[in-house]
């Protein structure tokens, strides 16, 4: 197998908007760094939302340039807005990405607007990245938030995911992503909404998907999605955040244990594993609070693992 995948760090993001404690900008950038020099190909540095609503944030202008110092690597953000997105064109994020929620009622206690208010939020924000010189526009992503089902509305039709899916596209996303939001997936539903999407938008408008591991199947899920043509996985050094309601339940797919199974089945991340796990000792020194899950820190790389992998 020869397969490239690209693991795109969202602990810096998802993880940490996730905790009570407001991380010091020198740990982040200590936290990117080593990352990045593990050969982290994509890190999600954080999100330009309403600094007062989520202080975690209020650095994410200084973290993109101070990221974008760094060779090689992808600086990804989240926008709810054009607003957000204005901010990071300002200080050039190569990737922008906008959360749509598939759950209606999702979507207006997440951002305060419909449907149709994102879609043209979406318009608007191609836009603006249209007017921008060929060689310095971002790429622009939509991710289907609640795409697997919602804690407000519980099941979400796969007809509105795939509708969503066309609209977004159509307002100028240049792909899609899909976002296991509340932890509800199966790898039965990852198969099936994939290939719904696939045949609505095309394989190459949907490439990555945002799982969680709230329920214990996140790398069955993320298993599920390889066989159907995924090649990004979003991920969190130590499954930090990603589930804040549900205490005492892991969030987001743990970076360690996803490369460790990856590289274990012959895929390319491009990762050394060992210096990733040593990323994790930044992280709990600066983090001293916080839990981290995974099971390949406690357990270890297994002895010879790198020449069982060649077979």
């Amino acid at each position: 197998m020869e397969k490239s995948i690209l693991v795109s760090e969202v602990g810096l993001r998802d993880g940490l908007q996730s905790i009570d404690t407001i991380a010091d900008l020198a740990l982040k950038k200590q936290w990117i760094k080593a990352e990045a020099e593990a050969g982290v190909g994509e890190i999600e540095v954080g999100s330009f939302v309403n600094f007062k609503a989520l202080p975690q944030m209020a650095d994410t202008a200084e973290l993109v340039r101070y990221a974008k110092t760094l060779p090689k690597l992808n600086v990804a953000v989240l926008v709810p807005n054009l607003r957000g997105a204005r901010s990071a064109i300002e200080c050039g994020a190569h990737k922008i990405s906008i959360p749509v929620s598939a759950s209606q009622t999702h979507s207006l206690r997440n951002v305060n607007r419909t449907h149709a208010q994102m879609i043209e939020e979406v318009r608007n924000i191609r836009t603006v990245i249209d007017a921008m010189p060929a060689g310095e526009r971002p790429y622009f992503e939509a991710g289907i938030a609640t795409a697997f089902g919602c804690t407000i509305e519980g099941h979400v039709p796969i007809e509105t995911v795939v509708q969503l899916a066309r609209d977004l596209i159509a307002a100028g996303a240049q792909e899609v992503g899909l976002s296991d939001t509340t932890g509800y997936a199966d790898p039965g539903t990852i198969r099936t909404r994939i290939r719904a999407v696939h045949a609505a938008v095309g394989a190459d408008r949907l490439t990555g998907v945002h799982l969680h591991n709230t329920r214990g199947l996140g790398l069955a899920n993320a298993l599920a999605a390889l066989d159907e043509g995924i090649t990004t996985l979003d991920a969190s050094l130590g499954g930090l955040g990603g589930c804040p309601h549900a205490p005492g339940a892991s969030g987001n797919i743990v970076t360690e244990d996803l490369v460790f199974m990856l590289e274990s089945m012959g895929y390319e991340t491009g990762i050394d594993l060992a210096a990733l796990t040593k990323v994790r000792d930044i992280v709990l020194a600066g983090l001293p609070d916080e839990e981290l899950y995974g099971f390949l820190p406690d357990a270890g790389i297994p002895l010879d693992w790198r020449r069982a992998t060649l077979g």
